[in-house]
């Protein structure tokens, strides 16, 4: 799911990384808004707000949004550079990038109730989430050779949208591969605003500890390469064993 890359990588693959991580994005979208009250894995909506508050010459909030917008950029960047420094074809490449994403979500979780709904207080904590959700949008479209997005759905509609269209307009030849794409923005779809349901749920009843739940995903996400690794080495070394003998 997570190590897979270019001609190694099957519709499966991005299929449980849509799955996972979208779930994840999801998460952190509703949590992130209902305890900050800022909308934390994209930076389309930061666009107006940051014009707005140059248009009003209100300098100090312009320069908080405007952060904002460079911390996803820059979460982006790190996790591309991660990537490219360790290199593709490394196991574990992904690590890094998803451990410092969890870090990140576990300072929202306990410390979030330290929030004071200040202007310095939303820099930090959302400003943080947003860097985070910078980090996993350039992983995952990397790893995915840009096919999956997960912090954000407006260009999974338009996507779907597209394909959707294509299904009349092309030959019933080309129509599989269209019903690959379509499932997995369809899959993308559900299991982000699955997450924003389910995540604005535990919000309201337990608070920031409700960011415990993605950083549980995460950590399943990691293990389960991990282990699917070991598991593969196992089988292989008693397979060559048992025709050794």
């Amino acid at each position: 799911m997570l190590r897979h890359l270019g001609a190694k990588r099957t519709p499966q693959h991005n299929l449980k990384l849509a799955t996972l991580l979208g779930l994840t994005a999801g998460f952190v979208n509703a949590e992130g808004f209902l305890g900050f009250a800022v909308l934390t894995t994209n930076v389309t909506g930061h666009a107006a707000l940051l014009a707005e508050k140059i248009a009003l010459a209100d300098w100090h909030t312009a320069q908080v949004v405007a952060l904002w917008m460079f911390l996803f950029l820059a979460g982006a960047f790190i996790s591309s550079l991660i990537l490219s420094l360790t290199g593709h074809n490394q196991r574990f490449s992904y690590f890094i990038a998803i451990f410092i994403e969890i870090i990140i979500l576990l300072f929202s979780a306990v410390y979030g109730h330290r929030y004071d709904g200040t202007l310095v207080a939303k820099e930090i904590f959302a400003g943080s989430l947003l860097f985070a959700m910078g980090l996993q949008n350039s992983l995952v479209s990397m790893i995915s050779g840009s096919v999956v997005r997960t912090t954000h759905l407006t260009g999974t509609f338009t996507d779907l949208g597209i394909e959707l269209a294509q299904l009349f307009n092309k030959s019933k030849h080309d129509h599989p591969a269209l019903i690959v794409k379509i499932k997995l923005r369809l899959v993308i779809i559900f299991f982000f605003m699955t997450g924003a349901v389910v995540g604005a749920y535990l919000f309201h009843h337990f608070g920031f500890k409700s960011f415990f739940a993605p950083i549980s995903i995460l950590i399943y996400a990691l293990f389960y390469d991990i282990f699917r690794i070991k598991a593969k080495r196992y089988y292989q070394k008693t397979a060559n064993a048992m025709k050794g003998h």
